[in-house]
């Protein structure tokens, strides 16, 4: 067995919740990362060319499993196991930031939230990225933790890894993609649960490629499985440096709320998608018929990484198809992140060359404009 060893270092708030739903270190959360970049790495050591069958055989077999099986003289033999995956946190203590002390809560604007004058009403920067975990507390007008306790950003523990010798090239590779794009728990794809892992003690440095694949091509897997690129390079993009979390979670609600409201709903109910269901889906108030209680998460994800004494945040895409039940259209997929696309790009470029044509509400409009001036994105190589 390869032993290995490990400090997590969270850089944004984690929502790890436990059986009372209250933020706990606790190792599940990490098994299921490790078990999710495997999976990318696995892909792109098959150069993408993935039997998702045989893939499930060997993910079974080294991380535990309780379905396989095999024929052997015409009877079926059970293939059940534990993991031979091991971690051990050195904790288990609930996190350090309590439900009373979050901090206050840093506006944006919205151009679908108005009050009942129609104005346009500000937003929680935290609280539109973080809605779930966290919650709008009405007696201190503020934005609050709905449970008692989250992982504060700086929390650490020590992560230690035992694993099979002949698996080890895979799951170093992972690791490293862990480190430098993982996230965890609750609301996780929007940056919040950022990590990063520092190897202690005689544990080698962590070390990778990016997994990088035409993003078209993607698009016939219905599973996350790389991150994509076009012909400018890899679909990643940096901000600016920021101070601290809560400034950059800021910045990433804007850029967030851009991306999405730039495609805009016509009243409900909606018989049929429309481009911006195909981003992410349940949206409130604007429920597709046909998709019932389905849910598409978005493949656009947010990283928040250490940068010197600074924080950047990392946006990056990792396309796939959505799955089968919401009978994807494949044309009306690719134009709406063609669209989403160019809008990160736009990011880097003067605010004169920017354009919302399909945001109609001319304060709306303004108000967009008037956030995303101060944002800066550009593309990096990786």
């Amino acid at each position: 067995m390869q032993t290995q060893k490990y400090t997590i270092r969270f850089n944004t708030p984690a929502f790890l919740g436990n059986a009372e739903q209250n933020g706990q270190w606790r190792t599940p959360p990490f098994k299921a990362q490790l078990r999710q970049w495997w999976r990318v790495a696995y892909a792109a050591a098959e150069r993408f060319d993935v039997n998702v069958a045989d893939m499930r055989r060997v993910e079974g077999l080294l991380f535990g499993n309780a379905w396989l099986s095999h024929q052997e003289n015409g009877c079926e033999i059970a293939d059940h196991r534990r993991s031979w995956v091991r971690l051990r946190l050195e904790r288990w203590d609930d996190g350090t930031l309590k439900k009373a002390s979050w901090p206050s809560d840093a506006t944006v604007r919205h151009p679908e939230v108005k009050d009942k004058q129609g104005a346009l009403k500000p937003i929680g920067s935290a609280l539109y990225q973080g809605f779930g975990p966290l919650i709008y507390d009405n007696k201190r007008r503020t934005t609050a933790l709905k449970a008692n306790a989250a992982i504060q950003a700086d929390e650490k523990a020590r992560l230690g890894l035992a694993y099979p010798q002949e698996h080890a090239d895979l799951i170093e590779r992972a690791l490293w993609l862990m480190h430098r794009y993982g996230t965890v728990g609750g609301r996780s794809r929007n940056g919040w649960g950022s990590y990063e892992l520092t190897p202690v003690d005689e544990t080698p440095a962590l070390s990778g490629s990016v997994p990088l694949r035409p993003w078209r091509d993607c698009l016939n897997l219905d599973w996350p499985h790389a991150i994509g690129k076009d012909e400018r390079g890899a679909l990643i993009w940096k901000t600016a440096e920021h101070d601290d979390w809560q400034l950059l979670m800021r910045t990433l609600a804007i850029i967030k709320i851009g991306l999405r409201t730039q495609f805009v709903f016509s009243p409900a109910p909606h018989r049929n998608p429309l481009p911006r269901h195909w981003l992410s889906y349940p949206v409130t108030n604007h429920d597709v018929r046909p998709w019932d209680n389905l849910r598409l998460p978005n493949s656009l994800r947010f990283k928040v990484r250490k940068q010197g004494n600074k924080l950047v945040g990392v946006i990056f895409h990792m396309p796939c198809l959505p799955p089968p039940a919401f009978a994807p259209h494949l044309t009306t997929i690719i134009d709406v992140w063609q669209c989403v696309h160019a809008f990160l790009d736009a990011l880097g470029h003067s605010p004169a060359r920017r354009t919302y044509c399909q945001l109609a509400d001319n304060d709306a409009l303004n108000a967009q404009s008037s956030q995303l001036a101060r944002v800066t994105l550009e593309r990096i190589p990786e």
